[in-house]
């Protein structure tokens, strides 16, 4: 009898956790589905390189769930909520995705380490193991900053035609949600129109335009948009004309990045300098030397 419960106990067990398995398997799908709709497939995770568009299926379905139980969840996404909406990531990746992209890494690279060992019949130390997971596991800070700054730059090249079109369209007569889409309908795709379409969308559900700028500038997080934000929102309060405002904000904006452009210029002569020592200047030396040293020697000879 003994033996028959316990089989028939172990039967049951393992009919509950096959069940629950493939309950959350449909959910996990159903779950990749809806995202799928809302922009997130691999088109778009093709965008921000090959590490994360082919980890990010199994940390998802199999990291996430775990840290999505910690106690400390709410650091975690305290954490990095802000710097995945400053490399316009919300769609992307959750708070509690990219940590888990982090723990999934220590285990991932070592893993294709061995491969690539392994298919090469390589005999690369073991030891380096220890150092690889070490940087599997801040790969992903290395990688979001670097997103963040390229995003950036997008931001501000774009800057001077956004909020020139921007004054334009307001001086015509338009008011701001209508030459935020003006702007959006003339200007080429970019993360600037990607954060008007949010700002507009915010306003759009009720939010007021000073909330909708705040929100802009803390996604953004750059200087330049939180001045651009600032002063719309002090224009706003006391009820003056953004028309003349944008305008000189757009100059203001022209002059800011003529005068990067110059210290780039000035810079770059100095960067280039020991390049030009080391390597170039010795290479001219002896495609110049060369043929007299060698003529000098024959003749000697």
């Amino acid at each position: 009898m003994l033996m028959y419960a316990s089989l028939a106990l172990t039967g049951l067990s393992i009919f509950l956790v096959t069940n629950l398995m493939f309950q959350e398997e449909d959910e996990y799908k159903a779950q990749e589905k809806l995202e799928s709709g809302a922009g997130s497939d691999k088109e778009s995770l093709a965008q921000h390189g090959i590490v994360l568009r082919y980890s990010r299926p199994f940390f998802r379905r199999y990291v996430t769930p775990i840290v999505s139980g910690f106690k400390n969840k709410k650091k975690i996404r305290e954490r990095y909520k802000r710097k995945l909406a400053s490399a316009g990531l919300t769609e992307v990746l959750s708070p509690e995705d990219f940590f888990s992209f982090k723990l999934f890494l220590i285990v991932g690279f070592p893993i294709m380490f061995l491969l690539l060992r392994t298919f090469l019949e390589e005999t690369w130390p073991l030891n380096y193991i220890f150092f690889i997971s070490i940087f599997g596991f801040f790969y992903p800070d290395f990688w979001i900053k670097g997103k963040i700054q390229q995003r950036q730059q997008e931001i501000i090249r774009n800057m001077p035609f956004a909020v020139d079109m921007l004054a334009l369209s307001v001086e015509a007569g338009l008011d701001f949600i209508a030459a935020m889409s003006k702007v959006n309908e003339k200007a080429k795709p970019s993360a600037l129109t990607n954060e008007f379409q949010i700002l507009m969308k915010e306003i759009q559900i009720g939010a007021s335009r000073a909330e909708a700028l705040r929100n802009m500038a803390w996604r953004v997080d750059l200087i330049q948009i939180s001045s651009f934000c600032a002063t719309l929102i002090a224009a706003d309060s006391v009820g003056a004309s953004i028309g003349p405002i944008l305008k000189a904000l757009s100059v203001e904006i022209r002059q800011k990045r003529s005068s990067e452009v110059e210290k780039a210029g000035a810079t770059a002569a100095t960067k280039i300098l020991f390049p030009m020592l080391f390597l170039i200047v010795p290479a001219v030396f002896i495609v110049v030397g060369a043929p007299l040293i060698l003529e000098a020697m024959g003749g000697g000879k």
